[in-house]
C-alpha cells in the first residue's frame, strides 16, 4: 500500500498519511484519527456540562476530568466509527467520498474492525470507571443510541436527531461528574447541544446529498434542500436559547451570556456564508463547528473564574 491509499475526500494532508507507519494508517483512518473534528464535536458537550458545573458551584473547572472526557471522547468516536463502518461497508462502496475507506477498500476485514473496535470501547470503559458511579451509569445508558444511529438513515430523513441524541450525551456528563446527579440546567443544555448537532450535521450532510439520493439512504440534507437555511436558522437558535437558559438556571454571569452572543453570532456566521451545492464549502463551515464550541467552552471557564 502507498503512503495516499485509502485517503477519503475530506481527509488529506493530516498526519496519518504523513508521520504514521503505513501499517496503521488503516486503522488510525477507521477511528477518523485523519479527520478529528468528529472527536472534537463529540468531546465539547462533554466540556460545556463540565464548565457549566463549575460555573454553577462557583469553582475552577476540573482539569481531570477535562482529561478524561478529552481521551474518552477520541475513542469512543473512533469506536462509533468503526461499527459505522462495520455496519455501513456495503453503503460506503457506493458513495464517491467514502469509497475508499478501509473496510469497503479492503484494507481492513471485517474481524479485524471488530476486534479493533473492542479496543477503544475497553479504553472508553477504563475512562469512564474513573468517574463516580451514577456518572458510570449515565455513561453506559448511551449506548443503545449509539448502537441504532447507523440504521437510522435508512428509515427516516431524520437520522440527525439520533446523532444529536448520541453526539449531545456528553452534556449529560460533567454536571454528575461534579454533583453525582442530574439537574435541569444540564438537560437545558443537553437539548441545546441536540439542536446545535442537527444544525452542523445537516450541513455536513449536504457533501453527499446526491449520492444518498441514488442509494436510497435519507437525511435532512435531503428533506431541507433549498429550505435548509431557514431550518438552520430554527435549530440553531434553538440551540442558542436552550444554552443560554442553561447558563442562567446554572448562575450564569455577564462573561458566560458574552460567550453565547458570540457563539450564536458565529453560527449566524454559518448560515449566512453557506453554500449547499459546494461539498466543500459545507466542509468548510461544518468543520467550524470547533470553534464556536470552543468560544463557549471559554466563556464557561471564563464565568466560573469571575
Amino acid at each position: 500500500m502507498t503512503g495516499g491509499a485509502g485517503r477519503v475526500a475530506d481527509s488529506t494532508g493530516n498526519w496519518v498519511d504523513g508521520l504514521a507507519p503505513a501499517w496503521a494508517r488503516p486503522y488510525l483512518r477507521l477511528a477518523r484519527l485523519d479527520r478529528p473534528i468528529g472527536s472534537w464535536l463529540l468531546l465539547i458537550p462533554c466540556w460545556w456540562s463540565t464548565g457549566l458545573a463549575a460555573m454553577h458551584a462557583h469553582a475552577a473547572i476540573n482539569l481531570w476530568h477535562v482529561l478524561l472526557f478529552f481521551i474518552g471522547a477520541f475513542a469512543m468516536r473512533g469506536a462509533g466509527c468503526t461499527w459505522n463502518d462495520i455496519l455501513d461497508r456495503d453503503l460506503d462502496a457506493l458513495v464517491e467520498r467514502t469509497r475508499s475507506r478501509p473496510i469497503p477498500s479492503g484494507q481492513v476485514t471485517v474481524k479485524a474492525a471488530a476486534a479493533f473496535l473492542v479496543a477503544q470501547a475497553l479504553i472508553g470503559l477504563a475512562v469512564l470507571m474513573q468517574f463516580n458511579p451514577f456518572t458510570r451509569y449515565v455513561g453506559l445508558a448511551s449506548l443503545p443510541i449509539v448502537a441504532i444511529y447507523p440504521c437510522m438513515k435508512r428509515i427516516t430523513y431524520w437520522p440527525q436527531i439520533v446523532l444529536g441524541l448520541a453526539f449531545s450525551w456528553g452534556a449529560l456528563m460533567g454536571w454528575p461528574g461534579i454533583f453525582g446527579r442530574l439537574d435541569p440546567p444540564a438537560f437545558l443544555l443537553y437539548a441545546g447541544a441536540i439542536c446545535w448537532v442537527i444544525g452542523y450535521d445537516t450541513i455536513y450532510a449536504h457533501q453527499d446529498r446526491e449520492d444518498d439520493a441514488l442509494i436510497g439512504v435519507h437525511s435532512t440534507a435531503l428533506l431541507f434542500r433549498q429550505h435548509t437555511k431557514p431550518m438552520l436558522v430554527v435549530f440553531y437558535g434553538l440551540a442558542s436559547v436552550l444554552i443560554a437558559l442553561a447558563g442562567w438556571t446554572a448562575g450564569g454571569g455577564a462573561v458566560f451570556f458574552a460567550g453565547v452572543i458570540a457563539f450564536g453570532a458565529h453560527l449566524a456566521w454559518q448560515i449566512r456564508s453557506l453554500r449547499i451545492e459546494d461539498a466543500g464549502h459545507c466542509l468548510f463551515v461544518f468543520k467550524s463547528n470547533r470553534d464556536a464550541g470552543l468560544i463557549l467552552f471559554a466563556a464557561l471557564v471564563g464565568d466560573a473564574l469571575v
